[in-house]
């Protein structure tokens, strides 16, 4: 698998992903060049690897940060609701549901999985929590 190294994404406030060459800030416009592209992070809450992330009443602004394992399969995202919810990724269907769920006291917006944790870690330390 080769990584890009060369490539910048972004969400716009707009709800637009934009993608630029880096360190040229020159914006790619080519769908077929950025279809090529494979991330060596993804953290965005736009695309269609991930439209099943939302549920059937969320507003744009509900899904404030997702964030995919390092091995590519798992996607974990967090909400205005203080959801916490893991994925299978990609996920692109339209609500899909969740392989685990879990509820803090507030708003979510930032997570980030570590890269030795699996699925079956992250459902067990999500199990653990008293929140």
């Amino acid at each position: 698998c080769k990584f890009s190294v060369v490539t910048s994404k972004v969400s716009t406030g707009s709800y637009k992903r934009q993608v630029y060459e880096v360190p040229s800030g020159k914006q790619l416009v080519d769908q077929a060049v950025i279809d090529r592209i494979t991330w060596a992070t993804w953290t965005s809450v736009l695309g269609d690897e991930v439209i099943g992330i939302w549920s059937r009443h969320a507003e744009k602004a509900d899904v404030n940060c997702a964030c995919v394992s390092h091995s590519g399969i798992n996607l974990v995202t967090g909400d205005d609701f203080g959801m916490v919810k893991l994925f299978d990724f990609p996920c692109p269907e339209k609500f899909v549901r969740t392989c685990f769920c879990m509820v803090t006291t507030t708003s979510t917006v930032d997570i980030r999985i570590l890269s030795c944790f699996s699925k079956r870690h992250m459902m067990e330390i999500f199990s653990s929590l008293n929140l």
